[in-house]
C-alpha cells in the first residue's frame, strides 16, 4: 500500500479495465508512484451503472477493496459552490464531474483521472499527473 492517497476519477478504473497489460494502466503507474486510492460515491454509481452483467464480477471484486468517500452535505456545498463559480467563468462541467471535483477538494486530496479537460476548469482542484 502507498503512504499517499489520491482520488481516482472513473476514467482511472476503467482504463484498468480495458487494459489487457494491467501494468500500463494509469491504476498501476498511481500505485509504482507509492499512492493508494480512494474513490467518490459518485465513481461507485458510475461503475456500477455502466457495468455489464458480464462485468460485475470484475468490478465487485475492485470495489471490494476500495475505500469509498461518501457524497454528504458537506460535499454537496462546495459543489454549489464550485458550480457557480463555474458559471460565471462559463466553464460548467457534468454535475457527476463536479461532485468528483467537490470530494477530491473537501477531502483534501489530488485527483487522478485522465479527463484533465473538464477537471482542469475546476480552481483548487490539485490534479495528479
Amino acid at each position: 500500500m502507498g503512504d499517499k492517497i489520491v482520488l481516482a476519477d472513473t476514467t482511472v478504473l476503467i482504463d484498468f479495465f480495458r487494459k489487457a497489460d494491467k501494468a500500463n494502466s494509469k491504476l498501476i503507474t498511481l500505485f509504482d508512484q507509492g499512492y493508494d486510492f480512494s474513490i467518490s460515491a459518485i465513481t461507485h454509481y458510475e461503475i456500477y451503472s455502466g457495468a455489464t452483467s458480464a462485468q460485475l464480477q470484475f468490478w465487485e471484486s475492485v470495489l471490494a477493496r476500495t475505500k469509498v468517500l461518501p457524497f454528504d452535505q458537506t460535499i454537496s456545498k462546495a459543489a454549489v459552490e464550485i458550480n457557480a463559480l463555474s458559471k460565471r467563468k462559463r466553464k460548467q462541467i457534468g454535475i457527476a464531474d463536479l461532485f468528483i471535483a467537490a470530494t477530491a477538494i473537501k477531502n483534501n486530496m489530488p485527483l487522478a483521472t485522465l479527463n484533465r479537460k473538464h477537471f482542469d476548469r475546476i480552481d483548487g482542484l490539485s490534479l495528479l499527473d
